[in-house]
């Protein structure tokens, strides 16, 4: 707990108290500022010295301390301060911002909500109309979002059909859907996959169709949380070193790289791998960037898809 913890919680536990007439409940009140009520005491010790300036008996605000010893918080001559403290601009824009981006995947009756929420701050706040701000997240469609929150909220399974590019294929794996999360401007389905026997993250804006199904989903306990190191937890991430040419520094600002070194040809870096297609894609998009794979058997994939790619170029002509 720090000072301006204690100021901030000073600032709104006055004007709180004077809409209860000056009167309220000692731990009702720490309950409701999330403090306990030993800490809203010591608060109310620092009130003591607070007021107006001249520091006069009528100036400061008057705690009734035996009020305290029945449990009963009792303040007077604290007109002066009627109003809560209100957010900074940068306050309120954060919390739009935020609340739109729950918007974006929350289902009808809680969307209309922080729809009701965002307006409210803006106008309270004086800020710009909602609309001034765009969230730029990629979460799929409306309808798929809504299949998925009802299938959530109902606790059955569905098959997806799910554009997965790494593979350049369709698959329609069936799924216990268990929460809508975003992470790096991307929605993402955290899911039990039936076929896998584990679970399983799936991109909102890959997901083409949601197929219901009648057979209720199983208890699987808390998926591994969804945080930036996720990929760590996974059992099956591989460690993978690639050094490149400079020219493909880039990589570093998409994908999440460990450890990044420069070398004298031009930088090495570690990187987890859970999907063997997905490194392929990844070989294959740097192609000639790519100077040394640690470990080399990984190279083995892409190496093929490359070989079949350049055979069908000379099947063409275009090679010629």
């Amino acid at each position: 707990m720090t000072s301006s913890d204690q100021v901030s919680r000073l600032l709104n536990l006055v004007p709180y108290l004077q809409r209860h007439g000056g009167e309220a409940d000692l731990a009702e009140t720490a309950a409701v500022f999330e403090v306990s009520s030993a800490q809203l005491v010591k608060d109310l010790d620092v009130l003591w010295y607070c007021g107006l300036p001249g520091g006069l008996p009528d100036d400061l605000i008057d705690v009734d301390s035996e009020g305290l010893d029945s449990g009963r918080i009792r303040i007077s001559n604290a007109e002066f301060l009627s109003r809560p403290l209100r957010f900074t601009p940068d306050e309120a824009l954060s919390l739009i911002v935020a609340l739109q981006a729950i918007g974006e995947l929350a289902p009808p009756q809680i969307g209309q909500a922080v729809d009701s929420a965002v307006a409210k701050l803006a106008g309270a706040q004086g800020a710009a109309r909602p609309s001034a701000f765009a969230i730029a997240e990629q979460t799929g469609s409306t309808g798929i979002r809504q299949q998925l929150g009802r299938a959530i909220e109902d606790g059955l399974a569905v098959r997806l059909t799910y554009d997965g590019p790494t593979r350049a294929r369709t698959t329609t794996p069936e799924v216990e859907p268990v929460r809508l999360v975003t992470r790096d401007g991307y929605a993402y389905l955290q899911a039990w996959s039936l076929e896998r026997g584990d679970w399983r993250i799936y991109r909102l804006d890959r997901i083409v169709e949601v197929t219901p199904t009648d057979r209720p989903a199983v208890d699987r306990g808390e998926p591994e949380p969804f945080t930036t190191g996720w990929l760590e937890q996974r059992a099956d991430a591989v460690p993978v070193t690639l050094e490149l040419t400079r020219d493909a520094g880039w990589i570093t600002e998409y994908y999440p790289v460990r450890e990044a070194r420069p070398t004298d040809r031009g930088l090495e870096i570690d990187l987890l791998v859970a999907d063997p297609a997905w490194l392929r894609a990844l070989l294959l998009r740097l192609g000639g960037a790519v100077l040394r794979v640690d470990p080399p058997e990984l190279t083995a994939a892409a190496r093929e898809a490359a070989t079949e790619a350049l055979g069908y170029y000379a099947a063409l002509g275009a090679g010629r």
